[in-house]
């Protein structure tokens, strides 16, 4: 079945952080979204995945900003039931935990006396012949830790992530997931009792009572309840354009396509698919770039274990070669609402990997028993106390920046900067590694460029400049609309 929908809409592709964003901005702006969401349930990769009453986060969500706009968006739409955590994290190498960050007492006694002092050698060292043309992973951490640091805290965690030798992922991660962060840092941080903030840290955060997809779910329900339409399991197929400007796109629904006129398309959907479903196609040199840029996918096997308590941390880095999981969500450690049966212990083992390769076709039986063996293997529980589980498969989850992705990157931008009432948003949709709030502020932001008259550039939102997750939320400087809400309304009247 083919229906034609004709009345002009302003189109949100996907319905996860930055889509919602835009949808909510949108409502604002006096205009009627509608969110196309191919999946369904909402949220993205911030979705909240649930199994027999027990509630798992796909990869661990915490809610930090030192967006004011962003803080109020979402205790607005919690209110109580957005909860207030602590943090911790630590590291599993070589059968010992650390503190994540590192302290220098706590290294101390894990790696002994003769490897911390290889440590702080190699630090010296490399403070004073630092690679002078970074262009790597490998060679930013290097400068920023020393070699040493970098091979135990870095190296084996970061190539299971990326399926990529460190040497071959881009400086530029580094840059914006790890600023702030040098061990110089972090021992001034630990003698000087917490004043000196890495960017990279904070103490607590905000966690929604059932997890990230609670957020997000509630978010598309205000939505819906102001005038907006949220289409669950349709998929933006085709977007039909002329003249720089995109005037239909073609949705794939379980009844057939259903084409929309559309006024302006906000698109969260990976920017290689976007790229792919341009009618008349994009020139072929664009459809090149997009064919380089790469994504990493995972898979979080989560398990039911029959203790009550089993550790502490909201998650513990795998950086121990003999198994492939790569990190462990405690999820009672999120909220304990997300175990229906205080008696347990709900975990998700997560796999980092490609679609189609070894891991990710197994199937959740083996999967399963995999987890189990390697919970053992790594001491943290019992393969006989695993009850029950289940397997949830995340596609395109983490943009590679592999050495050929920032070229290929800038042609695409280069090409879509060409289109009046397109733009792509979000993670995936501009091959960024953001985290939810900066996801948000792409989609606010591109909506108000157009709706405001604002020229906010959103691939500036989370540069090397901005903070990752720094404790003072109140330092933050917020971009501001150019026009006046008043004046906003009028222009988009």
């Amino acid at each position: 079945m083919n229906m034609q929908v004709g009345e002009e809409k302003a189109i949100v592709i996907g319905g996860g952080p930055a889509g919602l964003a835009a949808a909510t901005e949108l409502l604002r702006q006096g205009a009627q979204p509608l969110v196309l969401e191919a999946d369904d349930i909402i949220g993205g990769i911030s979705r909240t995945q649930c199994y027999k009453g027990y509630h798992f986060d796909m990869g661990g969500h915490r809610f930090y900003t030192k967006s004011k706009e962003v803080r109020d968006f979402w205790q607005e739409t919690l209110e109580e039931e957005f909860l207030v955590r602590p943090r911790l994290s630590r590291i599993l190498y070589d059968g010992k935990f650390f503190k994540y960050p590192p302290e220098p007492i706590d290294a101390l006694k894990g790696l002994g006396l003769i490897e911390s002092i290889h440590v702080i050698c190699s630090y010296m060292k490399w403070k004073i012949l630092p690679y002078r043309d970074v262009q790597t992973f490998e060679q930013w951490v290097t400068n920023a830790f020393g070699k040493r640091l970098f091979e135990i805290f870095f190296k084996t965690y970061t190539e299971k992530v990326w399926g990529i030798p460190c040497t071959e992922l881009r400086a530029e991660w580094a840059a914006q997931r790890i600023q702030g962060m040098s061990l110089k840092t972090v021992i001034m941080n630990f003698f000087k009792g917490g004043k000196t903030k890495a960017k990279s840290l904070i103490e607590e955060f905000h966690y929604p009572r059932l997890g990230p997809g609670m957020m997000w779910t509630q978010s598309a329900e205000n939505l819906v309840a102001k005038g907006g339409t949220v289409k669950m399991r349709t998929r933006a197929s085709q977007l039909i354009h002329a003249n720089g400007k995109v005037n239909k796109v073609v949705a794939t629904t379980p009844l057939g396509n259903v084409t929309y006129d559309v006024s302006n398309v906000f698109s969260s959907m990976p920017i290689t698919q976007l790229i792919a479903q341009l009618d008349p196609p994009a020139p072929k040199a664009v459809q090149e770039a997009a064919k380089t840029l790469r994504y990493r996918d995972f898979l979080t096997v989560c398990v039911i274990v029959d203790k009550e308590h089993l550790f502490d941390d909201n998650w513990i880095y795998i950086h121990e070669e003999k198994v492939k999981v790569g990190r462990i969500q405690c999820y009672k450690n999120w909220s304990e609402d997300m175990v229906p049966d205080q008696s347990k212990t709900s975990l998700g083992l997560e796999y980092f990997c490609n679609e189609g390769d070894g891991l990710w076709t197994m199937s959740d039986a083996q999967l399963i028993e995999l987890a189990k063996e390697e919970l053992e293997a790594i001491g943290l529980a019992d393969a006989a106390d695993v009850l029950d589980g289940c397997v949830y498969r995340m596609p395109k989850s983490y943009p590679v920046y592999d050495e050929d992705y920032a070229e290929a990157l800038e042609s695409i931008k280069t090409y879509l900067d060409g289109f009046e009432n397109l733009v792509s948003i979000g993670r995936n949709g501009m091959h960024r590694y953001n985290n939810q709030d900066h996801s948000m502020l792409t989609g606010i932001h591109a909506v108000r460029n157009i709706y405001c008259g604002q020229s906010v550039n959103i691939w500036k939102i989370n540069g090397e400049d901005d903070y990752i997750e720094a404790g003072d939320v109140e330092q933050n400087v917020q971009i501001e609309p150019i026009l006046q809400p008043s004046l906003a309304k009028e222009t988009a009247a």
